[in-house]
């Protein structure tokens, strides 16, 4: 058995459990989880912002080291450092031959199995098809990809889903040219990996806008150019000031909130996009002016993981830390075991945490 976090009445703390992951079966990877960070999707389910069953272990944006491998992964070993996300790919279905891995719509073997059990026999959800809240982890073999060990395992926890999205938000979904005007709508932990990606297209304007006054300061160290209060009356004037006078050409809303959405279209230029990078709750909608849009040639694109592709993105963003041009060590706010993980998402829902991160020190099956 291992210990592991476990939701079992929406909006109320986790419960530290042990349970049982069984599991590899033919094309899934075991995880010893070393790291696994807190994202605000985690918490919606936790909260029942989304729905979903219980009892259930979340948890999605980590790593570890690879315990145990089913028959046909070959492309990941025992003993291998590797990133784990919630993007699976079937690669055969429609959207994966197009290269869309998060539109995937294939089955898998995890659909159809309980990997997860508790102490006293009863089946607990795989919460995003990950269930990283716990020492160990059972995942498709799509959703891993191997990393260099040299990176610290709350670093690398990142990689799955704080950082895939944000960057891959500017360079996949809206493919940001270089010379564009970019704003990114709040500097929390995609936030600012939205303005790390913007940093690395060549814009030649990054604008965050927060409410905080201490995440506007702390957008300046991750590529922004600039830091604007949208609560301010001349807010819209500034983006327009600090853009030539046309507004931004890019607008990367990474708040799930209506008025940030809604809000998001004054600031853009005319063939401008706005990226809807940050998930409301279920049922929330947005009031559009079609007629501003359509005479404008606006665009509203929404951007799921950053379009992200795990084999390809992934290896990617770690030779960019390599090289010094992707920060991912200082997204890291603190550190926690296991038994703290309530006050972890409480700083986290509080907004004042960029990433807090889950670390287990003792590997489940021995390996280091």
């Amino acid at each position: 058995m291992v210990r592991a976090a476990v939701a079992r009445a929406f909006g109320a703390p986790l419960q530290i459990e042990d349970i049982t992951v069984i599991g590899p079966s033919a094309g899934e990877v075991l995880i010893d989880v070393k790291a696994c960070a807190i994202c605000h999707s985690d918490i919606m389910y936790i909260d029942g912002a989304w729905g979903g069953e219980l009892p259930t272990v979340y948890g999605h944006e980590a790593a570890g080291v690879v315990a145990a491998v089913g028959d046909g992964v070959t492309h990941v070993a025992v003993g291998d450092h590797v990133a784990v996300s919630l993007i699976r790919s079937c690669g055969a279905c429609h959207f994966c031959q197009q290269e869309l891995h998060v539109a995937c719509c294939g089955t898998f073997p995890l659909d159809q199995r309980d990997p997860l059990v508790g102490s006293g026999g009863e089946v607990l959800g795989h919460g995003l098809a990950t269930g990283a809240f716990a020492e160990q982890a059972v995942v498709d073999g799509s959703q891993v990809v191997a990393i260099p060990s040299t990176i610290p395992w709350p670093s690398a926890a990142l990689l799955g889903c704080g950082v895939i999205t944000g960057v891959g938000a500017v360079l996949n979904t809206a493919s940001v040219p270089p010379g564009s005007h970019v704003v990114v709508v709040g500097c929390g932990g995609v936030g600012i990996n939205a303005l790390q990606g913007a940093a690395l297209a060549g814009a030649a304007s990054v604008i965050a806008l927060d409410i905080d006054p201490d995440k506007r300061q702390g957008a300046l160290q991750f590529g922004a150019t600039s830091a604007v209060d949208p609560t301010a009356v001349d807010a819209v004037e500034q983006v327009r000031a600090l853009t030539n006078g046309r507004g931004a050409d890019y607008v990367f809303v990474t708040v799930g909130a209506k008025p940030a959405i809604e809000s998001s279209f004054g600031y853009l230029a005319a063939g401008g996009a706005a990226v809807i990078v940050g998930m409301t709750a279920n049922g929330v909608t947005v009031d559009v002016d079609s007629t501003t849009m359509a005479s404008r040639n606006q665009r509203m694109l929404g951007s799921k993981m950053g379009s992200g592709r795990v084999s390809v993105d992934i290896p990617h963003l770690v030779a960019l830390y390599q090289q010094g041009q992707l920060q991912l060590d200082e997204l890291v706010s603190q550190t926690f075991p296991l038994e703290q993980i309530n006050e972890a998402i409480a700083e986290v829902k509080a907004g004042t945490a960029r990433r807090n991160v889950i670390v287990f020190d003792s590997p489940a099956s021995g390996e280091e």
